[in-house]
């Protein structure tokens, strides 16, 4: 099983009722394998702050639950998350978090084990796919015993690798029986000052746990090196050091054990802590008085391989890795032939707009050739940030402004942000640019697409009308690939003298719903070679050895984008 998949299985097992969630690679495959199990109930949450609501309160009222999230979504939960932490659990609560070392989808590299610590919850870390599902699975039983939710922390390397699992019957408890219990779930000043006192009395009665917990293992091979490690670091470790070290593995980081670190490195010469991201495990061994190698040897920044770990403990030379000698060209990560957002995005450069941007997709408009987007920074942030652009500079740099942000993050984020447009008397104008599916995160449904996780009809939330509730007066709804239509709308609302909302709305062009029919060739008989087709930076359309403008059928689905750029009708279309 993939790790992602593996704590869906010991979720399963482990007699989870209730998911709530919000997609967000690495997470993102928990709860979509949650979504096969018919006996737990599961959602896509509008964001990861009501996914945590909605898992905590199903927790209190005696269900065992689940919410699932990549580290930034952490930060949209934290405020649910750091309450219960007082609160308690009626039924085991359980908080899967997928870090990103190496940001291979995300905004920044966030170590969510401060998380653990400054919310004083409990956090398990599995290192392979076999401890993903025994890990979660104890979770919930522990969660029970110790009165807090319990966090499994994952990375992108364990949530998307692959190994075994032996696979259990479900363990269904039913639902516990509810008492109401203000001075223990209601968190006014009085009570939680007295909820404070039992979280410190419970981390001490934790803190003795993670002496014998079975996830901290020592394995003794007889040498006077050392190893403490957690996660993916320890696979690392294994495979560069193989037998060579002892080592240290801490399945649970949060609290981390005092004597069993303490016993570990009595009678070692050197100790070693190899932990990607920050030094939280090389802090707590210095506290409590362990001299240990970590952060001056190792990297805060990024994954660590085996072959830097092997030249750092062992002292043997990475190998070299070879260069080539001819300029390569990079090859960035690009919008898909058909993508809507390309033809927003040259409408934008084209008019010279500042854009404010947002997660997504979209985000890659930020690159060559569009060079379109100024700023991203986080979800939602497109639209609330414009408003302080706006105010920064003057009310006519909102003409030469616009948010953009997809149709899922603007229900996840945006919404409060366009609020607060119309009430401070902004002169916005936001592009809501609506492919019909959460796209970057794998085609999930949305509160905004009429289907549930499980693919049941249900209300989908139209966002013409939102816009229109909240007090935006101009709202436009237009296609982008209709490149004058859309040009026309955003000069005039980004003219107007009050705020605008413009909703483009194409479908994403992976979705099995769309169908371009046949791709399109250059008719070299035709094409001037103007390259206005190679401006929207469709990765189908190259030019070949011979200097001619050409399309790669193999990627080119049909969409006619570029039949549009074309003066010259130069661009046909192969079939029908």
């Amino acid at each position: 099983m993939l790790g992602n998949e593996a704590v869906a299985r010991g979720a399963y097992e482990g007699g989870v009722r209730v998911v709530s969630s919000y997609p967000g690679t690495p997470s993102t495959e928990i709860t979509e394998e949650i979504a096969k199990y018919d006996e737990v109930y599961s959602e896509w949450a509008p964001n990861e702050k009501v996914a945590a609501e909605v898992a905590i309160g199903a927790a209190t009222m005696g269900a065992r639950s689940l919410t699932c999230m990549k580290h930034v979504g952490f930060n949209v939960a934290a405020d649910p998350i750091f309450t219960v932490s007082y609160i308690g659990v009626n039924a085991g609560m359980v908080i899967a978090v997928a870090d990103d070392p190496g940001m291979h989808s995300s905004q920044n590299e966030q170590d969510s084990r401060h998380y653990a610590k400054a919310s004083k919850i409990p956090m398990l870390e599995p290192a392979d796919s076999r401890e993903c599902k025994e890990y979660t699975k104890k979770a919930f039983e522990l969660s029970e015993r110790f009165d807090t939710p319990f966090i499994i922390r994952l990375s992108t390397r364990i949530s998307h690798s692959q190994s075994l699992v032996s696979l259990e019957e479900r363990n269904d408890l039913g639902v516990r029986e509810y008492v109401k219990n203000p001075g223990k779930n209601v968190m006014m000043p009085a009570m939680a000052k007295k909820r404070h006192i039992d979280v410190e009395k419970r981390t001490l009665a934790l803190q003795e746990f993670a002496e014998e917990c079975e996830f901290n293992t020592v394995e003794d091979n007889h040498s006077k090196i050392g190893v403490i490690t957690d996660g993916i670091a320890y696979q690392y470790a294994k495979e560069a050091l193989g037998n060579q070290v002892n080592y240290l593995k801490l399945g649970m980081v949060y609290p981390m054990p005092k004597k069993l670190i303490q016993d570990f490195a009595a009678n070692l010469e050197t100790v070693y802590v190899i932990e990607e991201l920050d030094p939280v495990i090389e802090e707590h061994c210095r506290v409590i008085g362990i001299p240990v190698v970590g952060k001056e040897k190792f990297s805060l920044i990024g994954e660590y391989t085996a072959a830097q770990i092997k030249e750092v403990v062992l002292g043997i030379p990475a190998p070299f890795k070879y260069q080539v000698e001819e300029n390569v060209p990079i090859r960035p990560p690009v919008m898909c032939p058909g993508c809507p957002h390309r033809a927003t995005y040259y409408v934008l450069k084209k008019l010279g707009l500042t854009v404010s941007g947002d997660i997504g997709c979209y985000t890659l408009g930020a690159l060559a050739p569009l060079n379109s987007v100024d700023t991203c920074v986080c979800m939602g942030a497109s639209v609330s940030a414009a408003l302080g652009m706006e105010k920064a500079r003057g009310k006519e740099f909102s003409k030469k402004l616009v948010s953009v942000i997809g149709d899922s993050t603007f229900i996840h984020s945006g919404i409060t942000g366009l609020i607060d447009i119309v009430y401070n008397k902004g002169n916005n104008t936001v592009i809501i640019l609506d492919n019909s599916i959460t796209g970057m995160t794998g085609h999930q449904d949305n509160p905004t697409t009429g289907k549930t996780i499980k693919g049941e009809p249900t209300k989908a939330v139209d966002l013409e009308k939102l816009a229109h509730a909240v007090g935006i007066d101009r709202v436009r709804i237009c296609d982008p690939f209709d490149l004058e239509a859309f040009e026309k709308v955003v000069r005039e609302e980004t003219e107007a003298d009050e705020p605008s909302v413009i909703i483009a709305q194409r479908p994403c062009a992976l979705l099995k719903s769309v169908n371009y029919g046949a791709p399109v060739i250059i008719n070299q008989d035709k094409c001037k070679k103007c390259k206005m087709c190679m401006k929207i930076g469709c990765p189908a359309i190259f030019i070949n050895e011979e200097g001619n403008i050409t399309i790669d059928h193999s990627l080119c689905n049909g969409c006619g984008l570029c039949m549009r750029m074309c003066k010259f009708d130069a661009i046909e279309k192969v079939g029908k």
